[in-house]
Formats: C-alpha cells, sequence, structure tokens
C-alpha cells in the first residue's frame, strides 16, 4: 500500500477528452493523415492552443492545423486549418509555431524547402496573420526579404509584454568568415508584421532549435546552442530587460565542452519560476544525456549542471513551470524491442520550485513509439503533453495530462 508521501509525488495520467474513462489520451490530428511537430501556445484569454502539421500519406510538405481547450487540456475544439500555412516541410526540431496577440490577431509561422544551390539544407520562413481571432487568414509572406538571405531555420517567437509579438531565427547572413549561422530578432509593429529586424550573435550551430521566453517581469530571454572557438558546440543564454533594445552578453550556461563537427538536432529549452531560471539541454560533452541547470541572478551565473535522464542518447528535453512554482521536464529516449529493434518512450522528472529532484520515470509505454513532447503547465498540479506517435505507417499528435 502506498504512503501518503508516495501518492502525492506518484504520477497520475488523467483522462483528456475521452469518451471512456479507462483512457488517458487525446488524438488530435486527422487519422487518416500523417501529423507531426506538435507546439503549444495560450490564447489573450487563457485558452491552451495546440498546432501540428498534417500531410496525406507519402507527401513530403503539409499544412498546418491547430485545435484549442477551453477547459485546461480536457477537451479540444475541431481541428482548425490555417488556410495559408501550406508547403511546410516537418521537421520536428523546427516546428511551425503560433502566437495570439490581446489585439485579435494570431500569427502563425512555418519553414519551406529554400531550393538554394548554396545550400542544399537551406529553408526560408514564411507567416501568416489572422486578424480576426482565427477566422480568415491573409496570404502568406516572408520574414526576409533581403535578398543576401537565403537560408533561415529554426525559428522561435513569442509575445512580448506589451502585445507584440517577437521572433527570433538563424540566418545565413554574417560578416565573419567562419562556420555557423547569425541568430536573428525582430519585433512586430502593430499590426505591419515583423520589423526591424538585427543580428545578435554570429556562429551559432546552424542545425538546433532556438528558444525564446519572455518571463512574468518583462524579461526576453535567449538561449540557443553556439559555436565555440571554431568546434564547441554548447548552449548560451542571452537577456534583455528593456523590451528586446538591448541584450546581454552571451553566457555559457554550462562548459559541456562537447567537440563535434556534426548537427546535434536538438536545441534548448528553459522556463522561470519565482526562486530561478531554469535550463535543460542536450549534450555529449563530459557525458551523454539529458542535462539541468538554474540561474538564480537571471543569467549571471549558472549552478553546475545536473544529469537528469536515466538511459542513454535521450534527447530533446522541454520544460515547464506549473503555477504552483513546480518544475516539470520531458524527453524522449530509446528503448530496445525484445526483437533488438528500438522504439521510443518520454521520461520525465519533477523538480520542486527550488530544483531539488522529486521524482524521475516514464510516462508512456515501452510498446509504443514516441517522440518530440512539448509541454505547458495548465494548473497547480497539472501539466499538459502533446507528442507524436507512430501508428502503423502513419504518425499521430496526440495529448494528455500529467498530474503530479
Amino acid at each position: 500500500m502506498m504512503t501518503i508521501r508516495q501518492w502525492i509525488i506518484s504520477i497520475a495520467i488523467v483522462t483528456a477528452g475521452c469518451n471512456s474513462g479507462d483512457k488517458h489520451e487525446q488524438l488530435l490530428s486527422n487519422a487518416t493523415q500523417d501529423a507531426s511537430c506538435p507546439f503549444m501556445t495560450t490564447t489573450p484569454d487563457g485558452h491552451t492552443v495546440i498546432s501540428w502539421v498534417e500531410t496525406a500519406k507519402g507527401a513530403d510538405t503539409g499544412t498546418l492545423y491547430y485545435a484549442v481547450s477551453a477547459d485546461k487540456g480536457r477537451t479540444f475544439s475541431a481541428p482548425r486549418r490555417v488556410a495559408t500555412a501550406n508547403g511546410i516541410l516537418p521537421h520536428a526540431e523546427n516546428m511551425p509555431k503560433m502566437v495570439f496577440k490581446p489585439d485579435g490577431e494570431v500569427i502563425a509561422i512555418y519553414g519551406v524547402e529554400q531550393n538554394d544551390a548554396r545550400n542544399k539544407y537551406a529553408g526560408r520562413v514564411y507567416y501568416t496573420r489572422s486578424l480576426n481571432g482565427g477566422e480568415t487568414w491573409l496570404p502568406a509572406v516572408p520574414l526576409v526579404t533581403d535578398t543576401g538571405s537565403y537560408d533561415q531555420r529554426y525559428f522561435d517567437i513569442a509575445l512580448l509584454p506589451g502585445g507584440e509579438a517577437a521572433a527570433i531565427w538563424l540566418d545565413n547572413r554574417k560578416a565573419v568568415d567562419a562556420e555557423g549561422s547569425s541568430l536573428y530578432f525582430a519585433v512586430t509593429d502593430g499590426r505591419d508584421g515583423f520589423k526591424k529586424e538585427r543580428a545578435l550573435a554570429e556562429t551559432v550551430c546552424q542545425c538546433c532549435r532556438t528558444d525564446l521566453y519572455t518571463d512574468a517581469q518583462g524579461g526576453i530571454h535567449i538561449a540557443f546552442r553556439d559555436i565555440i572557438n571554431d568546434s564547441i558546440r554548447d548552449m548560451v543564454h542571452m537577456v534583455s530587460t528593456d523590451g528586446g533594445n538591448a541584450f546581454s552578453k552571451l553566457n555559457r550556461i554550462s562548459a559541456d565542452n562537447w567537440v563535434v563537427r556534426g548537427c546535434p538536432h536538438t536545441g534548448p529549452a528553459m522556463t522561470k519560476n519565482k526562486q530561478s531560471m531554469h535550463f535543460t539541454w542536450f549534450t555529449m560533452g563530459g557525458g551523454e544525456g539529458v542535462y539541468y541547470c538554474q540561474s538564480t541572478d537571471n543569467g549571471q551565473t549558472y549552478t553546475q549542471k545536473q544529469k537528469v535522464s536515466i538511459a542513454p542518447m535521450a534527447k530533446h528535453p522541454q520544460i515547464a513551470t506549473l503555477a504552483d512554482d513546480r518544475i516539470l521536464l520531458v524527453w524522449d529516449e530509446p528503448v530496445k524491442q525484445p526483437d533488438n529493434t528500438f522504439k521510443s518512450r518520454v521520461g520525465y522528472q519533477w523538480r520542486d520550485g527550488g530544483g531539488k529532484v522529486l521524482q524521475t520515470g516514464v510516462l508512456t509505454t515501452d510498446s509504443t513509439h514516441v517522440t518530440y513532447p512539448v509541454i505547458t503547465g495548465v494548473d497547480d498540479g497539472t501539466v499538459l503533453m502533446a507528442y507524436t506517435q507512430r501508428a502503423g505507417d502513419l504518425q499521430q499528435v496526440r495529448c494528455m495530462l500529467v498530474k503530479q
């Protein structure tokens, strides 16, 4: 029999929008389509939004869909198609994203193939806008119009405290002859789209997602994998406390000293509670796996990294703060099957507000294939998680509520 303490810190998967009480997850995407790239955001009135990409079976590109929950993830609306977000190249590290501005404008941003001879992997970022809360959508436009930019990828978007939206992305334009991309930053100007782009950093790892996060105090945080001394690919962090006019210098959150001449394809994630900033990332420098650290002084110094994952090759971490200040981390990790093949499951770790570990375990079964989880806190004790799950020869986007 469980003790009271064991019961309090145990994980319960809460039924999420299903007809049967013995089910614990909800299918969001069309079961006949290939779906991937889940992303989460919120509306100005606090409703939860999950977006994803759907492609026809065998197709290379797809269209953006999203669904809205008015009851903290227990049920969701029917999927809504973003009619002008098409030709999307599904890539879970370069997933389409949405932001809902308080003036009723909705922005969806996504990546397509560039097909440029200068870089066979080049991409281009577009965005489309709705001025009436998603009822109708304007034609998509490129995020960058400078003809010197032929490769934009690994973007992020966030709502700023004043109601505008900010975007960051990796761009081929740079003034130095060195490997890597530049990190660019732009902010919307009312309903005129993104304006006044500018570069914030150069020699950024060109193949890992970036993270843009705004805290409750108005701080704008950016984290990404940098290329240091031509060969080290470690995570760095910068912050602006004046609305994005100026950013702090780059600070390495952990001196992993990972020397790699390749593409990790796994970026950082961060969140903030009353105590500190919290970070999670994947590295193979000084040990392989998912790690965690925190900063109590808004990015001036960072604690020693702590290993989070148990399984080898755990990747793609995400982190979220609950209303009561607790922290949940999730990631995907390979799991070997009896026939010596591999599937993928989601691991988790609960931490208290100060970063102390409460419990570590797995959220999905070893017999399913689940990748790229994303999470958001919905109340004091519950986190909503969305993920991509293999179903036969297709993929589906599903969600579940996770309660501590």
